[in-house]
């Protein structure tokens, strides 16, 4: 038999009748002879009201009480889509995180999974029984506390549980119709992609695209999971999430897809005494934070002064706690003052074909250029080009970019739902 493991997120689950929907979509699936595992985010936007509810309880909740709490919603979704395949005549079992085997380290929030142990997953496929697990949580043994993955985390418990079972493909469901050119909320003429590669997706992953997370592109790229991206809402062919075939010949398009963020910030280091080893001293007070850190840019010295100024991007959740740590450090680090700036947008054009393909850069900028949109900052790698903008100017950026590259379609993509989750 074939083994599938599907995911659902929110917006596939946010009422019952959707519920009822999905649970259709799984029992045909089953009744075409297949084995199916599915992990299931909470219905619609439960997550971020009960973020909402216990910020109302408490300024700064307990992390540990924070993730008894949020993984609440998978609970209730999974329990609630079992009853309705039930219904349907064929029998379901749901499974928390921890019963399904998903061990992860002890860092609430945000944990990572070590090992996967499907036990219990397995006994129920192999009773004919149809797998339903919560997504997003996990169980560490040594603290035996609940955990939870973070944002995407019902998208890596699915590829993580179809790389223990050995599934055929993972599917994950959502509410557009696969990956796109670009976000069709943002740039309505978007075209669907057939098939990206795993190095591109994890590029457009990276730089916004949140149609699939990053942590789970990778986890599948690792592990060899094929990911098939669909809508649903519809039973289209949706999009196929590839590794290359090692001496594959077929060649790639120039640009495959133009992503934006706006959930970063930017913090400027003004009047950095430019020696040998200050950038590495700057970088190992916010390395201390934890933040993660994406674009960096070192200006030229002043020959006047000596001093230069360092300019780095970083999630907006992450600023407040780098500064402080810069704050407090300053006097030994000896820089003059620090900026920051939450209204930037990070634009980023992505292909594999970029390798072989000159004149990438120059249409870019001379898009931007000709649309009146400033660049901040730039990036690059071997598939990769990024800039940053102002935040207003990013939704007209991406529509600009997208057209130059010629990557709009002929008619305007189809979004069911509105979250894209």
């Amino acid at each position: 038999m074939t083994l599938i493991v599907q995911k659902y997120g929110g917006s596939s689950v946010a009422d019952a009748e959707s519920i009822k929907r999905v649970a259709k979509r799984i029992v045909e699936t089953r009744k075409a002879g297949n084995e199916v595992v599915v992990a299931v985010s909470a219905m619609g936007d439960t997550t971020d009201e009960l973020i909402d509810l216990a910020n109302q309880v408490s300024p700064i909740p307990d992390p540990r009480e924070l993730d008894m709490l949020l993984t609440t919603g998978e609970r209730i979704s999974m329990a609630l889509l079992a009853m309705a395949i039930r219904d349907m005549g064929f029998e379901a079992r749901s499974y928390t995180g921890s019963q399904a085997g998903m061990i992860t380290d002890a860092r609430h929030g945000s944990a990572r999974i070590v090992d996967v142990t499907p036990g219990r997953v397995r006994e129920a496929l192999d009773a004919g029984a149809i797998a339903i697990v919560a997504g997003f949580q996990g169980f560490n043994r040594d603290s035996r506390d609940i955990t939870t993955l973070g944002r995407g985390g019902s998208d890596t418990t699915a590829v993580a549980l179809a790389a223990a079972l050995g599934a055929d493909v993972c599917e994950i469901y959502t509410d557009v119709d696969g990956v796109f050119t670009a976000d069709p909320r943002i740039v309505p003429k978007a075209r669907k992609l057939d098939r990206v590669t795993s190095e591109e997706m994890l590029e457009l992953a990276a730089a916004g695209a949140k149609v699939l997370y990053i942590r789970a592109v990778e986890y599948a790229r690792r592990h060899g999971v094929t990911l098939h991206v669909r809508s649903s809402f519809n039973n289209n062919e949706g999009t196929w999430v590839v590794n290359p075939v090692e001496g594959e010949t077929v060649e790639e398009p120039i640009i495959t897809g133009v992503a934006g963020d706006l959930s970063e910030a930017k913090i400027t280091v003004v009047g950095v005494p430019d020696v040998p080893g200050k950038a590495a001293e700057i970088f190992t007070i916010v390395a201390k934070t934890g933040a993660n850190i994406d674009m960096i840019v070192q200006n030229v010295s002043a020959a006047a002064t000596g001093l230069t100024d360092i300019s780095f991007t970083l999630p907006k959740a992450d600023g407040e706690k780098v500064l402080a740590a810069l704050r407090v450090a300053q006097p030994d680090a000896g820089f003059a003052s620090l900026q920051y700036d939450d209204q930037i947008g990070k634009l980023a054009v992505v292909g594999a074909g970029m390798r072989t393909s000159a004149g990438v850069s120059a249409a870019l900028f001379r898009s931007l250029s000709e649309a009146g949109i400033n660049i901040e900052m730039i990036s690059t790698s071997e598939i990769r080009i990024s800039v940053v903008t102002r935040a207003d100017t990013l939704p007209q950026a991406m529509r600009v970019v997208h057209a130059a590259f010629g990557l709009d379609g002929d008619a305007d993509a189809v979004v069911y739902a509105g979250t894209g989750r």
